[in-house]
């Protein structure tokens, strides 16, 4: 096939702006970049830059030590039109450049309502008072897995311990699945040791479980998708819990993708994949076609590790996802994770990303009311992700129905991520997705993981300040309760599906 530079045809769209008083040329942005943005024009006799090739990753302008730097976006235009947007217009130029189907990263751009910042969270004054977190008791932890339908009690009235196996939070919050490979071995190691710190929980994403990180095993969610890199029985006796991934939110109805630029040395053997390939792994698991082939490798998981783990089972947030997710709790499955359509991803095909699911906030509502209808509630806990990004997006979610929830892109964002949207390129400038050593050293783990432990542990002070606004002490009371949320500029269909009342009812 024949490739034209699209270069030929799309302006470059950023700017970068450099102060010539404030810059001395020192290279440093020469030699930070690794997309070869700068470089020192001995002709010149000054820097110059690329623009083409940059991607707002604002690494250049943080590390410059005079401060010359700054990156614009390059506000150039095609002929207006309603209908051919400028992204439009460079997807069309791209790939008649290239014939390739157009890889992107992190979460869905497209503006779509964002639901969590269309609800409201009521608050208690008078005649139900509010709850003081500082100087009274307020419980956020919580427990994921099957809960008994009733209470049972031996000859003696004692109670018998009949819950199955379950997850212990000390917070609400668990850092989400990221394959070793789409992001670097110092940022697993930086979330491996703020889900240990904090009494939580880090997925290991569908790459399998470098054998440095099995210390951290009773912190560890191990996963098995559809291609199962890495899965084998160590892997999963390693993990607190194992999770079957169904369905993902940045590309529901297909299969993973890492590029092979991102598939050398340690990754190739703890996927147990040649070097260099791109692993795709397959859209359907070729052993489940049915909620009973589900329940099948449920139990054969099960059966692996003697009935010592929950299992968890994520699917992607879909327009039937209630009906899915009954099946699920019926299965077997003792977790349900339901990730919504603005998910984060190192690779998917932009199409699917900007086009394919629904929103975390419709789906949860839509499953914690069926399930409740059907009497399985307690079948299975639900932990949501997909754009969760502030502890108001937590409190809300289990006031939703969540039982907790999972965070990818806002924990990379604390490790340093700029969400410049470029992971599949394998060059990430702060050494979180790529697996380029030098690139990768960028990132240091020991101040990495504190920064995750800071970010969580304010989330949960803030999580435990709006409980107690509503006059509520425990998360378990929290749970589900609608009447805690009300809605702003939602019509009624949304409300419905919501659970929720508009703001003034």
């Amino acid at each position: 096939m024949d490739f034209v530079n699209p270069r030929d045809f799309i302006p470059s769209e950023y700017k970068v702006i450099r102060n010539t008083d404030k810059c001395i040329g020192c290279r440093v942005c020469e030699r930070q970049c690794a997309n070869e943005v700068h470089h020192y024009d001995f002709d010149l006799k000054r820097m110059v830059a690329d623009e083409q090739s940059c991607v707002a990753c604002n690494r250049c302008v943080s590390i410059c030590p005079t401060k010359a730097l700054s990156i614009e976006l390059n506000n150039y235009t095609y002929t207006p039109s309603a209908n051919w947007s400028r992204k439009n217009i460079n997807d069309v130029f791209e790939q008649a450049g290239t014939g390739s189907v157009l890889l992107a990263s992190m979460g869905n751009p497209k503006d779509y309502p964002v639901y969590w910042d269309k609800i409201l969270i009521n608050a208690s004054q008078v005649t139900n008072p509010s709850v003081d977190p500082l100087r009274e008791p307020m419980e956020t932890r919580t427990f994921l897995g099957k809960k008994p339908g009733k209470i049972t009690r031996d000859e003696r009235g004692n109670i018998v311990n009949n819950l199955t196996p379950q997850l212990t939070l000390d917070v609400p919050i668990m850092f989400s699945a990221m394959s070793y490979g789409s992001i670097s071995y110092n940022a697993h190691e930086s979330l491996a040791r703020a889900a240990e710190a904090l009494g939580t929980y880090y997925n290991t994403g569908e790459g399998g479980l470098h054998k440095d990180f099995y210390k951290f095993g009773k912190n560890t969610i191990v996963q098995v998708a559809s291609g199962r890199f890495g899965v084998h029985k160590e892997y999963l006796e390693q993990g607190a819990a194992i999770e079957i991934k169904i369905g993902q939110g940045a590309k529901p109805g297909i299969g993973g993708h890492l590029p092979g630029a991102k598939i050398f040395g340690d990754v190739s053997k703890t996927r147990m994949i040649p070097e260099g390939v791109d692993a795709i792994s397959p859209a359907p698991h070729h052993d489940i076609y049915s909620i009973e082939d589900l329940r099948q490798l449920v139990f054969s998981l099960k059966e692996a590790t003697d009935y010592k783990k929950p299992v968890m089972v994520k699917i992607a947030a879909v327009h039937n996802v209630a009906a899915i997710a009954s099946g699920v709790a019926r299965g077997g499955a003792d977790i349900l994770v339901i990730d919504g359509f603005r998910g984060g991803t190192g690779a998917a095909p932009q199409m699917i990303r900007d086009n394919v699911g629904i929103p975390i906030e419709l789906a949860l509502a839509s499953v914690d009311q069926r399930l409740r209808e059907e009497g399985i509630r307690n079948n299975v806990s639900i932990v949501v992700a997909g754009s969760v990004r502030n502890a108001g997006d937590v409190v809300k979610a289990v006031a939703l129905g969540a039982d907790a929830c999972y965070i990818g892109s806002s924990a990379l964002m604390a490790l340093g991520c700029h969400h410049c949207r470029n992971c599949h390129k394998a060059k990430c400038n702060w050494g979180i997705a790529t697996q380029v050593p030098e690139l990768v050293k960028r990132l240091n783990p020991n101040v990495g993981y504190k920064r995750l432990v800071n970010l969580v542990t304010a989330w949960n002070h803030e999580i435990k300040e709006m409980m107690g606004g509503m006059g509520i002490n425990s998360l378990e009371a929290l749970r589900g309760n609608r009447l805690m949320l009300r809605g702003v500029g939602l019509n009624e269909k949304e409300l419905e599906i919501l659970g929720i009342k508009h703001a003034g009812e």
